[in-house]
């Protein structure tokens, strides 16, 4: 089969949603797919078998796109529009793969060129909408959840990453063929060579001290001024703990240094900027202890698969985003309070053998639940549905293969 990919991201950047296209497209190319990939002007080329990047126009003034909806979006998408319809014309594909708002034309362009729609539903726009401060545009909002319903009433086949996305698919059209694929850890295999670790470790001049890390973007909502908070609890308590951020912009990191510094935490707390993918799983190996303190939202944080798949012992926020996957068995979660969070990190610091049994629960649930294989047997039963015309439910799995095994297929 051949497949048209519409990705309105910059791709690749280490963030959210293009870490779901990247896995998707690694999917697809270890089931044998050829995948066109139309996607921003802006973001790092990424070489994957079987996966062709072709990028819209650019547009002059527009050199990067921030987290959420925003108004460099529409130009952008615009010429999305334009370069997919371009590639239906000059090209022939059997199914057109659609990713967040690029939904909403692709149902335009699905019927135009009768190819089937597989609608990959990272989030709900409308929702995204109104927790970005849209929300007091409600005619904007109700006129997104109208495309959205329409999408989610005319695709061939719709993917979700989590509880709370399938049941709103199912509240819209309880018709809907359906498949959840959760994410999974980045990469599968996550041990380095423990030379490298160490090195990273003395580089950090993290010798004798407890490794606190986070990885991740820097925006509002991930609630790092909570875990700093926290951590003034945490170090005046045990000066040797360091707290390791992974990721922010250099705009970020710049002004989360001088809060740092003035909160007296300067010599506690190392930023190390956005790094490589491949690198920022050598800081998960390098910890003691992963800490995710998001405030709010609805979606399982990305890294939090990563995390479990690390064996190392994680405190979350009690909030859904994190309940859906995490439980008491292979997290501490605690209240989002500065108060709750230091407790939990102190709980973890101060016990040697609950870092261990929890860090074990963790591998051992991401190794039954979130595995490769898993993944792309789901994959597969979603794109075998479309092939087949069926529903997802009645899809066989070639040669007999069952659900959690690797499946290979033809084009």
């Amino acid at each position: 089969m051949k497949v048209l990919m519409i990705a309105p991201q910059p791709f690749f950047e280490p963030r959210g949603t293009p870490i779901s296209v990247y896995q998707r497209l690694h999917g697809l190319s270890s089931l044998g797919y050829e995948v066109d990939l139309v996607t921003y002007p802006i973001g790092d080329n990424v070489d994957i078998p079987g996966i062709t990047i072709h990028r819209a126009p650019s547009i002059p003034f527009i050199k990067r796109v921030k987290i959420g909806p925003s108004i460099a979006k529409i130009p952008l998408d615009i010429m999305l529009f334009f370069m997919s319809l371009w590639m239906l014309l000059t090209r022939k594909y059997d199914v057109i793969h659609s990713h967040e708002e690029a939904a909403f034309f692709t149902v335009l362009l699905s019927k135009l060129f009768r190819t089937p729609h597989l609608y990959d539903m990272h989030s709900s726009l409308p929702k995204q909408l109104s927790n970005f401060n849209f929300g007091n545009y409600r005619p904007i909002v109700a006129f997104f959840e109208m495309l959205e319903n329409w999408v989610l009433r005319t695709c061939e086949v719709v993917l979700t990453i989590g509880s709370d996305l399938e049941d709103y698919v199912l509240f819209v059209n309880r018709q809907a063929n359906h498949i959840r694929i959760e994410n999974i850890a980045i990469h599968n295999d996550m041990k380095h060579a423990s030379g490298e670790v160490a090195e990273m470790r003395r580089a950090l001049n993290l010798e004798g001290k407890t490794a606190v890390v986070y990885t991740g973007t820097f925006e509002g909502y991930q609630g790092l001024d909570m875990l700093f908070e926290s951590a003034q609890t945490v170090v005046a308590a045990h000066p040797t703990v360091q707290f390791v951020m992974v990721g922010g912009k250099p705009e970020q990191v710049a002004r989360w240094k001088q809060e740092v510094a003035q909160m007296g935490l300067a010599d506690n707390v190392t930023f190390t900027g956005i790094v490589p993918l491949d690198e920022s799983l050598k800081y998960l190996e390098l910890a003691e202890i992963l800490v995710s303190p998001r405030t709010n939202g609805l979606s399982v944080p990305l890294k939090i698969y990563s995390y479990l798949h690390s064996g190392r012992p994680t405190v979350a926020t009690n909030i859904f985003a994190h309940t859906q996957i995490l439980d008491e068995e292979t997290a501490v979660l605690v209240d989002p309070t500065p108060e709750a969070y230091a407790q939990g990190l102190l709980q973890l610091i101060e016990s040697p053998e609950l870092r261990l049994t929890i860090g074990q629960n963790a591998r051992a649930r991401a190794e039954k639940e979130f595995s490769k294989e898993g993944y792309l047997s789901k994959l597969e039963r979603a794109y075998l549905a479309i092939k087949y015309q069926k529903r997802i439910s009645e899809v066989t799995l070639p040669d007999g293969i069952s659900s959690g095994s690797t499946v290979s297929v033809s084009s």
